[in-house]
């Protein structure tokens, strides 16, 4: 009697725990994001909050890490570090194709995406008196061309073999997180450096709001690199984000996109609830950051290489933004 009794309250409980809306635990998840001066950690942020606010329904519990940025997030993604992570849309195409950082350790298979977010324009911030007013400038300048790991420091390196210029011999190349770029230009301590960001971007603010006059420098004559790689396309930088710059209109260059992306070991359903609340709020969303007035939910599904994931996929079948 008493083991049928216990396989009964046993049979109950099983039920229970499993039965919709029902969570015997709830599931936690780190988002990767950037510095904290750019644009991936108020959105990461912003995902994590809008997930939240639904932890009874989904028993998701989302947390955001400031992270060195887009090879580190991916890196953390498939080593089950991060769940997800914000990355620039060439990382994401390098990762899962086996390239540049990844050359060696072959395509990550498991990568996936979710979906894409802001466009990020490649940014180059220059001291007036050093004299750069166009990318050819930077031969024998103090430049920062970003932290090994970061999308910028890629960006700015394709940038300089499009126009013919040797990092490694043309430049002093210093490796500084862009974070703490704007203070070392501000001290005379670098020349120029490079950010790949949304705009407008508090780090830009800060270069081009102090003493030393600084200008945003338009970065031409790389048509050949946007004729090879897919994920780059021209961008223009609007001058009116940035008032202190001594710019006199627009700013022209090339950029990428942020995008969303996660591990197949991701549960589905965690996916679907994350990508559900983004979508389905997405007018809120937009109200969150300047970078993302231009957001769409089809614009959103542009600059993914990674396979969609099943949980992402499986939203974008119910709304019919896929078959």
């Amino acid at each position: 009697m008493r083991k049928k009794l216990f396989m009964v309250l046993s049979v109950v409980m099983t039920c229970a725990l499993f039965a919709p809306g029902a969570h015997a635990k709830r599931v936690f998840v780190t988002i990767g994001t950037g510095g904290i001066t750019g644009v991936y950690y108020p959105t990461g942020g912003a995902i994590a909050k809008m997930v939240n606010k639904k932890k009874k329904e989904y028993g998701i519990r989302a947390t955001v890490e400031s992270t060195g940025g887009s090879v580190f997030n991916v890196n953390a993604v498939m080593n089950g570090d991060l769940e997800f992570g914000i990355v620039q849309s060439d990382r994401q195409y390098q990762a899962v194709n086996g390239l540049a950082e990844w050359k060696d350790k072959g395509p990550q298979k498991d990568l996936r995406a979710v979906f894409s977010i802001h466009p990020e324009s490649v940014t180059l911030i220059a001291a007036v008196d050093s004299g750069i007013k166009s990318i050819q400038d930077v031969r024998g300048k103090r430049i920062n061309i970003g932290n090994p790991g970061s999308g910028q420091r890629q960006n700015a390196i394709d940038a300089f073999e499009a126009v013919g210029i040797d990092y490694k011999k043309d430049l002093k190349a210093e490796s500084i997180k862009a974070s703490e770029a704007a203070g070392l230009l501000q001290d005379g301590r670098i020349d120029a450096f490079f950010y790949t960001v949304g705009h407008p971007n508090g780090s830009v603010k800060e270069a081009t709001s102090g003493a030393r006059k600084v200008r945003i420098v338009d970065i031409t004559g790389v048509d050949n690199l946007l004729a090879r790689y897919p994920y780059y396309a021209k961008a223009i930088i609007p001058i009116s984000n940035y008032p202190g710059a001594q710019n006199e209109k627009d700013v022209q260059t090339f950029g990428v996109k942020a995008t969303f992306v996660t591990s197949a070991k991701v549960p589905d359903d965690v996916v679907y609830a994350i990508t559900k609340e983004v979508f389905d709020n997405l007018d809120d969303f937009k109200k969150l950051h300047p970078a993302y007035a231009t957001l769409t939910r089809e614009n959103m599904l542009q600059g993914l290489s990674a396979p969609i994931h099943p949980g992402a996929l499986k939203y974008y079948r119910e709304v019919g933004l896929m078959k």
